[in-house]
């Protein structure tokens, strides 16, 4: 009996160390992304680069979604419901997410991106009368503080006050399409990696229509300064990652995977200053920590 006891804390053990460890490598791959991007957008401009992106990862997704077996949406409300998720989400969120960086160091955008999970919790109280509890209150009130610390003109390094707000937009888009994701009766009867495969492709075909509107494709220059960003920026981090959450959602309670949230800002600020000699400003790494306090205390939320 103690044998099996001891053989049973072992797997424990063990299918904890590879939570944290999809945990941690989810994050420090979307945490890259930020500077990759703003590498890709020495050779293409914003919008583009979204449409681009979302182009890369979609097949890709698709791909191993058909492998695995999994259906395509079978009704007209199902299909409702992925248009508007990937409206929001991989749309509107990804569009401004990119012009966000366009304007702002990739450390600060980064930061910005953690406001999301705040942005979920304050639409989810409106629409889903999911009301949080003390440590949920006192999480908002911190991280909301937070937002408005990062929000104040960042100095130097091209930062805006434009491309701020380009990046809250993003998060706020974003945090509407994982409110709708459980509002919408259609999307909970599709499968997560084929829902957001149909995202990516919806999304995709939006954005290069969208491009010509308001860019010039003449703008985008293909070679490797542009295709290698693009690759990691398409895959690793848009389809990679996803998979990885998506595991670490079965493996774990949403507790672990909120954590993915306030540790990309970590990477994100790292992979900055390593890579292009990025430093924040004190009140933009005061508002980042306060954000990554406020998701941690409402992502350990009892209400």
């Amino acid at each position: 009996m103690k044998n099996h006891g001891g053989l049973g804390s072992k797997n424990v053990a063990s299918s904890s160390s590879v939570t944290v460890a999809l945990v941690i490598l989810t994050a420090l791959l979307i945490g890259l992304n930020y500077t990759v991007m703003k590498w890709a957008l020495d050779h293409t401009t914003p919008l583009a680069l979204a449409a681009l992106r979302t182009s890369v990862g979609a097949p890709f997704l698709l791909a191993i979604a058909m492998f695995r077996g999994e259906k395509l949406p079978q009704n007209r409300q199902q299909w409702m419901a992925v248009w508007w998720i990937s409206l929001a989400i991989t749309t509107v969120s990804s569009g401004f997410l990119v012009l966000g960086i366009s304007r702002l160091s990739p450390g600060l955008a980064a930061m910005l991106s953690a406001t999301m999970p705040l942005f979920t919790a304050i639409i989810a109280v409106l629409v889903l009368a999911e009301l949080p509890g003390r440590r949920g209150y006192l999480g908002l009130l911190i991280g909301l503080f937070g937002a408005v610390c990062l929000a104040m003109p960042a100095f130097g390094s091209g930062n805006t006050t434009l491309g701020i707000v380009f990046s809250l937009i993003s998060s706020i888009s974003w945090a509407a399409g994982a409110v709708l994701n459980k509002r919408l009766p259609g999307a909970l009867e599709i499968s997560p990696l084929m829902l957001v495969a149909l995202q990516i492709t919806f999304s995709a075909v939006c954005l290069h229509l969208a491009v010509p509107f308001v860019e010039d494709w003449s703008d985008t220059s293909m070679g490797w300064g542009l295709a290698l960003p693009l690759l990691y920026a398409g895959i690793p981090s848009l389809a990679v990652t996803f998979y990885l959450f998506a595991s670490v959602l079965r493996r774990a309670p949403a507790i672990q995977g909120a954590a993915v949230a306030y540790l990309t800002p970590f990477f994100g600020v790292l992979f900055s200053w390593l890579l292009v000699g990025d430093r924040l400003g004190t009140f933009e790494i005061l508002g980042g920590a306060l954000v990554v306090t406020g998701v941690a205390l409402l992502s350990v939320d009892r209400r």
